[in-house]
């Protein structure tokens, strides 16, 4: 009998401890909030090499990109995850929008539908994370750059969430709105332009991967 309960509970700490060396960490947010530009600072961190290119012209990102075991050590402890580079959510998509970038009209509009499905193709990853960051631009109104279809999903998936509230070294930056918008979630305030507070982050990160 002793050695049934024994080996049940070997089985269940492998499996436990497999779910965590395996996690999968999935980077979300609206168009130009620097998602990418960040995921690119950590992975040139830990692996020296960058996951995605990044733009000025809204979803330069229109699949889904991954990096595969990306390990961050911080203070003794060793973090190894799949970092999943998500297109941008936006609440509404326009073609238009596209045109203000020197795009000719057929080439705004093939954008607009991959954009859409992009958006598609991020939440339809829901499925497979363990956790998520959220990026949202610090200087503008996070009520706006929040797909409410997003937040609805992780919340009934019951998908652990950090928020990097990006662009901290801009003039305009106000992280107390962010958190204000989301008291249940920890925000951890960054720039993915300079790397400030990049440690917060790993450290948000660690936090994260505990509550999986």
């Amino acid at each position: 009998m002793f050695k049934a309960i024994r080996n049940f509970s070997s089985k269940i700490f492998k499996s436990l401890f497999k779910r965590k060396s395996n996690i999968k960490i999935g980077f979300y947010g609206p168009p130009n909030a620097g998602k990418t530009s960040l995921a690119n600072l950590i992975c040139k961190d830990w692996t020296g090499e960058e996951i995605g290119m990044v733009s000025k012209v809204p979803h330069e990102t229109r699949n889904v990109q991954f990096k595969e075991k990306v390990e961050i050590k911080y203070k003794g402890k060793s973090l190894i995850f799949k970092m999943i580079d998500t297109p941008g959510i936006a609440t509404k998509i326009d073609y238009e929008e596209f045109l203000k970038h020197g795009m000719r009209k057929t080439e705004a509009k093939k954008r607009a539908k991959e954009a859409t499905q992009g958006i598609i193709e991020s939440i339809q990853w829901l499925d497979d994370m363990d956790a998520v960051v959220i990026v949202l631009d610090s200087t503008e109104n996070p009520y706006s750059q929040v797909n409410i279809t997003i937040v609805g999903n992780l919340v009934a998936r019951k998908i652990p969430v950090l928020i990097a509230a990006n662009k901290i070294d801009l003039r305009k930056s106000d992280i107390s709105k962010i958190k204000a918008a989301f008291p249940e979630y920890d925000v951890v305030g960054i720039s993915a332009k300079d790397g400030t507070n990049l440690e917060d982050l790993y450290n948000g990160l660690f936090e994260l991967a505990k509550k999986v």
